[in-house]
Formats: structure tokens, sequence, C-alpha cells
């Protein structure tokens, strides 16, 4: 693992959060060295998702609608490897809010918001997840799942630019 010039606690914070920017915003602008690492821990995070993501259970609960009638309603939750993993990254990960749109009423936000508690774990789970596995399966590979391309040399202390793209 390479240091970057700085102590665990600040390395680790830093790659913390361009991982999270580079899951949310699917690209991200940054110097070589600190590309390669956030390469590794994006698909270290990408491939615990594809490995958990199908692991649901179904359950039957009595809920009381609004007549006061007890109802059994199904739902659908995460299994234990699911959970597990939608833990670590919500441990590992920064929690990224879904932001306010140009001219959106508060009441729409609100509305829209409501039920994404984490919306870059939804994310994952939701787009990328399903995504890179049907590639894997169709291509028969996994990983490979981040694309670094070189751009210039940064002004004023030379270092090499790159754009880190999910593929």
């Amino acid at each position: 693992m390479r240091k970057l010039g700085r102590p665990t606690d600040q390395r680790m914070a830093m790659l913390r959060n361009q991982v999270s920017e580079l899951l949310w915003y699917g690209q991200l602008e940054t110097t070589l060295d600190r590309a390669k690492e956030v390469r590794a821990l994006a698909e270290k995070y990408i491939t615990l998702a594809i490995r958990t993501y199908q692991d649901d259970v179904k359950v039957t609960k009595t809920v009381t609608d609004a007549k006061g009638n007890k109802v059994a309603k199904e739902f659908t939750n995460d299994g234990p490897k699911k959970l597990a993993a939608r833990r670590r990254l919500m441990a590992e990960l920064r929690d990224l809010q879904l932001q306010r749109e140009a001219k959106e009423s508060k009441t729409a936000y609100l509305a829209r918001i409501k039920d994404a508690k984490h919306p870059l774990i939804e994310k994952i789970f939701r787009e990328y997840a399903p995504k890179y596995d049907a590639r894997a399966t169709e291509l028969g590979q996994g990983g490979g799942y981040t694309r670094i391309l070189k751009l210039d040399l940064r002004r004023g202390d030379a270092a090499q630019r790159v754009l880190v793209k999910l593929i």
C-alpha cells in the first residue's frame, strides 16, 4: 500500500472520501498514485456487493391496517450475508445524500428522499452489483470495474493527473 505522504488516519479518510465520490458520480479526477489506491478499494467494495446482492429473505408479518383489521403482509429483508456486506460498506464509505434539484420544492425533495436512508449503499446494491454481475457472466471474468485515463500534468507540482471511471 502506498503511503501517499500522509499519516494512516488521514490517508484512509482521504481514500474513503475519494472512493465514495467515485461510486456516487461514476468518475473522479485525482493523481496517479491516489487513483491506483482508489481503484483497489472500489473494486473490493463492488465485488463484495456482487457476491451478496441477491441474498434476500421473504418475511410475512401481521400488520394492522387503517380499519383495525389484522392483515398478513409480505416484506423482503436482507439476508445475513447481504446485511453484513451492507454494514461493512456503511462503515467504510462516506454517507452521501441526495441533493435537491434546481427549482425542486422542499416537499417534492422530501418525498423523493423519503425511502433513501443511505443512497450510496442503495446505489451500489441496486445499480452497480447487477450491472457488473451481468458483465462478469457475459465476459466470463470478474473484476476490472474501473478504468484509469491519464490526463496532463498538474500545474504547480507537475503531478500526473488521471481520470478514474467506472466502466
